[in-house]
């Protein structure tokens, strides 16, 4: 078989005075039509990836992000938050996004004081009074809803005060009002830069365990993280992978790490995963404990900022179009280009896309 199978390649191989030298993949080509199970698996995947792929994004969809001034009031900050989404329902948006505490001030002193029980799911009314007000939002305003996040409080055994975790958890609702999906935040915002800013959520916060995508129904797949998951690629690489057209992250940069990062990294995002990218922050209070940068914005798959706020409380709007990163994709093709022969796939091996004892 091998004397065979080098006898046929140097077949193929022949050239004329008047005939080029044929490219290693257009011989393999030909060999596999000669017989396919001499078919190279390195080329099998190459023809795979080379072909045009289906759009994943079905149709077009028009995304807001929801730049919210919040306070002390979580029930007025509820209250405002309706207002917001009802808002961006009635310009035409189909997702809506809100920001990283929505409900609450964000900061180490409040999460405690803020968090709401989740579990068992769903919570009453009384455990987790923003998991029902936001799921009455996406009903009434029959859109997607990208809760922000909120502060959870994970109970141990009975209640037991012992036990209790503390989580950044992200709540996604659908047009009908039921949960999709829940993300708790995986990286816990742990920095300390001399002279400007030091935070350490790990101080109260859990982190969660898992990646999250979540199916739109009718539109496609959008993957959710919050605020310092950015900073990571491999969540956003893994998400693109596996078939999302929008990376969407609810965060609070603030004075320092926003006017270094907070743009630069949408941009990464989107250019590293050829997809659209949406930041959502909080409008800046400078009465408040934390100073949020603001400038909630979207990336198309070209890393072009197609539309940013400023620090205020506003709304800012954009559709997203399966043209756009089809036509990325196919004049940048880095998806066929990659050498998974010189450096590993992130998007093998072990992923996690579930954990236990979380909102679903």
């Amino acid at each position: 078989m091998k004397h065979f199978t080098n006898r046929a390649l140097s077949l193929l191989t022949k050239s004329s005075a008047f005939r080029p030298q044929p490219s290693h993949l257009r011989l393999s080509y030909r060999f596999a039509r000669i017989n396919p199970i001499f078919i190279n698996p390195t080329f099998a995947r190459t023809m795979a990836t080379s072909s045009t792929p289906p759009s994943v994004l079905k149709k077009p969809i028009k995304l807001a992000c929801v730049q919210l001034a919040s306070g002390a009031d979580k029930a007025a900050n509820l209250s405002h938050a309706r207002d917001k989404v009802l808002e961006a329902a009635s310009a035409g948006a189909n997702l809506v996004v809100l920001p990283e505490c929505f409900n609450s001030p964000y900061g180490c002193d409040y999460f405690p004081s803020y968090a709401e029980t989740l579990l068992p799911s769903p919570p009453s009314a009384e455990q987790s009074p923003s998991y029902h007000a936001l799921s009455s939002m996406a009903a009434e305003a029959k859109v997607f809803l990208v809760g922000g996040s909120i502060p959870e409080v994970e109970t141990g055994k009975e209640g037991e005060a012992e036990g209790k975790k503390y989580h950044n958890t992200s709540l996604i609702f659908g047009p009908d009002g039921a949960l999709l999906a829940s993300h708790r935040k995986v990286h816990l915002f742990d920095i300390d830069i001399p002279g400007k800013i030091t935070f350490r959520e790990s101080d109260v916060l859990t982190a969660g365990n898992k990646l999250t995508l979540v199916d739109l129904p009718g539109y496609g797949r959008i993957a959710v993280a919050i605020c310092y998951d950015v900073r990571f690629p491999e969540l956003a690489m893994i998400a693109a992978r596996r078939g999302a057209f929008a990376l969407v992250y609810p965060g609070a940069f603030n004075l320092t790490t926003g006017p270094l990062h907070w743009r630069l990294l949408g941009q990464a995002r989107a250019m590293d995963n050829q997809c659209y990218v949406a930041l959502c922050s909080p409008a800046r209070d400078m009465g408040a404990t934390y100073h949020a940068w603001g400038h909630s914005l979207i990336v198309d798959p070209l890393a072009q900022v197609v539309v940013e706020a400023e620090e205020s409380e506003t709304i800012v709007t954009w559709e997203l179009d399966a043209t756009k990163i089809d036509e990325t994709r196919k004049n940048i093709p880095i998806s066929s280009q990659r050498r998974f022969d010189v450096y590993p796939d992130v998007n093998e091996g072990k992923i996690r896309f579930e954990e236990p004892n979380v909102p679903k």
